[in-house]
């Protein structure tokens, strides 16, 4: 079997997130079912993570096995042209046939984007969150820093998660800011359902009250997730890179 790994771009804003649903569109099928098109083959599109409704992608990685050999280049022209606009593929390379996008991941990175001044380009791409411009980037660093470590993110992850194992070790987690844009980076080895999404709530949280950054290690050790903040918008999410 030959097995192949394809670096993917998307825009999530029209799908019900990466996997595989009854009954609604998903970046893994609409890239499943153009691949059995050109194939004749049927697949399985092995994601690097789940991504959820309307988060997008700039480096999701998946792999795919296949008894026949590709002409990786003319293949990826091929399944670009019918592709949907909204998904590209970026790059595509024959790896070993051990190699598995999940389960061999290092670290993930996440951004997160905010738009401080609203406009109509970034609607579906940032969360138009004007009061972050009275936080600044130094307190955002402050609370964000706190993340830094190996915790257990039950505080962060959605209620009633299957995954039994909340524990997650974050290695970089940092502000910077870029005109009206504010841009949040997360690494870590693993991250839970909704967990970017309630840390960077939980900070903008933190900044607006004015709280103790050390809130943040009494909303970890409550492993409760009404302690933490709201979840942002799906819509400033992107999975940026994974690493192996």
């Amino acid at each position: 079997m030959k097995n192949y790994r394809l670096t993917i771009q998307y825009d999530g804003t029209n799908y019900s997130g990466w996997q595989i649903q009854p009954n609604v569109d998903t970046i893994q099928q609409q890239i499943e079912d153009a691949i059995q098109v050109l194939t004749k083959e049927r697949i399985n599109l092995v994601g690097s993570g789940r991504t959820d409704a309307g988060v997008h992608a700039l480096g999701q990685i998946a792999n795919f096995k296949i008894g026949n050999e590709l002409d990786i280049h003319k293949f990826q022209h091929s399944l670009n042209s019918i592709l949907p606009s909204d998904i590209a593929i970026k790059n595509i390379s024959e790896v070993n046939e051990n190699f598995h996008s999940r389960f061999d991941a290092k670290k993930r990175s996440y951004l997160y984007v905010i738009n401080s001044m609203k406009s109509p380009f970034y609607k579906d791409f940032a969360y138009f969150y004007p009061p972050i411009t009275k936080s600044g980037i130094d307190l955002l660093n402050d609370i964000s820093s706190e993340f830094l470590g190996e915790f257990d993110f039950t505080s962060f992850s959605k209620k009633n998660s299957e995954t039994k194992d909340k524990i997650c070790n974050i290695t970089l987690s940092h502000w910077r800011k870029n005109k009206d844009l504010y841009l949040f980076r997360i690494d870590g080895n693993r991250f839970l359902h909704g967990m970017v999404r309630a840390i960077v709530g939980t900070i903008l949280e933190i900044a607006e009250k004015k709280q103790s950054i050390s809130k943040v290690k009494e909303i970890l050790l409550q492993k409760d997730r009404d302690a933490a903040g709201r979840g942002v918008p799906a819509c400033g999410l992107y999975l940026y890179k994974v690493k192996y």
